[in-house]
């Protein structure tokens, strides 16, 4: 919990964090480049259209 003040800011961050980083995390070494690179534009159109609803 370093840098945490309490245990619920701790899950709150872990928790976006986790939503964050599920969008974006692709395993490469399964994927051929293209379909890596749609994947990636995928995440980011997802990624734009959420922060703009919030």
């Amino acid at each position: 919990m370093q840098g945490f003040k309490s245990r619920g800011s701790a899950q709150r961050f872990l928790s976006t964090h986790a939503a964050v980083y599920n969008t974006f995390n692709v395993e490469r070494h399964l994927t051929s480049a293209s379909t890596h690179r749609t994947f990636r534009a995928a995440a980011t159109d997802t990624w734009r259209e959420v922060t703009a609803a919030a």
